[in-house]
């Protein structure tokens, strides 16, 4: 569930404008955002204490090139990043759904016993998907 943007968070990441908080974790927020184009986007932006240490950027930048290289049908494509501004953000596509939560459920059924479709034993897409960070942030 998108939540409205607060009095302290960015209206604006590089060329995205944020319309909404996705989720946060460890390493950040993750908002809602639209490309200039209009796209949808998730934005994360990066904690200002982790943004001011030297080897998180490194790890981070490192991180990022990988996920570039990463692609397929249920990966979310990295769209843009800025590692070396004075907050590190990454732009992914956005893929609307449960976070990551919702869709795992609660327990070692991984949600199985709410969606008789998840018996199987194989993944759905979509929660694959979503496990992958196309969907919702849950946490980082």
């Amino acid at each position: 569930m998108m939540h409205e943007l607060q009095p302290g968070d960015p209206r604006l990441i590089g060329p995205y404008r944020l319309r909404g908080r996705l989720g946060a974790g460890g390493m950040g927020r993750v908002y809602l955002g639209l490309s200039p184009g209009g796209r949808a986007v998730a934005v994360k932006v990066i904690r200002d204490d982790l943004a001011q240490d030297p080897e998180f950027r490194a790890r981070f930048r490192r991180e990022i090139a990988v996920a570039r290289k990463v692609s397929g049908l249920f990966t979310a494509p990295v769209i843009d990043a800025d590692v070396d501004g004075p907050v590190p953000w990454l732009v992914t596509a956005y893929v609307s759904g449960p976070s990551l939560a919702d869709g795992a459920g609660q327990g070692a059924g991984g949600g199985a016993e709410r969606d008789p479709r998840r018996r199987g034993g194989a993944p759905r897409p979509q929660a694959g998907q979503r496990a992958a960070g196309g969907g919702r942030a849950a946490g980082d």
